[in-house]
């Protein structure tokens, strides 16, 4: 189970996190999350550069150890790439000394100061040993493009239905969620250019939130 907008309760009781960035200058924050992938990745970026748009990337250390070609494409195309751990832990069934050692082994290949749990799932002890040194970064709105009991079509509408300014949407680039993304971005995209929206990339310094 999922939540495709994540309750407003969520973001206060974890007001830690960041989960979208609400201030009404239209931007969307598309976010992209398990790769890099080839195959996937260059499309996710072909389709972002068609349609003058920025992202970022929440990348694992053990694909980006093996695609290093792809993690420099991504930066030079002016995207952004946050830490999404080595080995892609859930953090509530690790312990902290391992989920902690982890994200540090990826911070060897993908050094800087954001971060996302793989889904979403990260105790409040590792938030708190993660916090002084990442901003760690959630969501608004997720497309469910992993999930196997949504077409491509219910995809795209979970997000156009709900995001709005600031929010942070998450897509993968990744095996099982391709046949998704690949229908969902373009539209998703073009729908909200058409609105007057633009796509920008997390901010490298989010504010650390007390």
């Amino acid at each position: 189970m999922y939540f495709v907008k994540t309750p407003f309760y969520l973001k206060k009781i974890f007001s830690a996190m960041t989960w979208d960035f609400p201030g009404g200058e239209k931007e969307i924050y598309l976010t992209f999350d398990d790769g890099p992938t080839p195959g996937i990745t260059e499309f996710v970026l072909e389709t972002l550069a068609l349609h003058q748009a920025k992202a970022t990337f929440f990348c694992l250390g053990s694909k980006a150890d093996a695609q290093p070609e792809l993690i420099e494409r991504i930066r030079m195309e002016g995207h952004v790439i946050g830490n999404h751990t080595y080995n892609h832990p859930n953090g509530w069934k690790t312990d902290d000394e391992s989920y902690l050692a982890d994200v540090a082994k990826a911070a060897q290949v993908l050094p800087g100061k954001l971060f996302r749990p793989p889904y979403g799932r990260i105790k409040i002890t590792q938030i708190e040993a993660l916090r002084n040194d990442y901003h760690i970064v959630m969501w608004d709105v997720i497309s469910g493009d992993f999930d196997e009991d949504i077409n491509e079509e219910r995809c795209l509408q979970n997000m156009v239905d709900n995001a709005k300014d600031g929010s942070i949407i998450v897509m993968h680039d990744s095996p099982k969620a391709e046949a998704k993304l690949r229908y969902a971005l373009p539209r998703l995209l073009e729908h909200f250019k058409t609105l007057g929206y633009s796509f920008a990339t997390v901010p490298a310094e989010v504010p650390v939130r007390s």
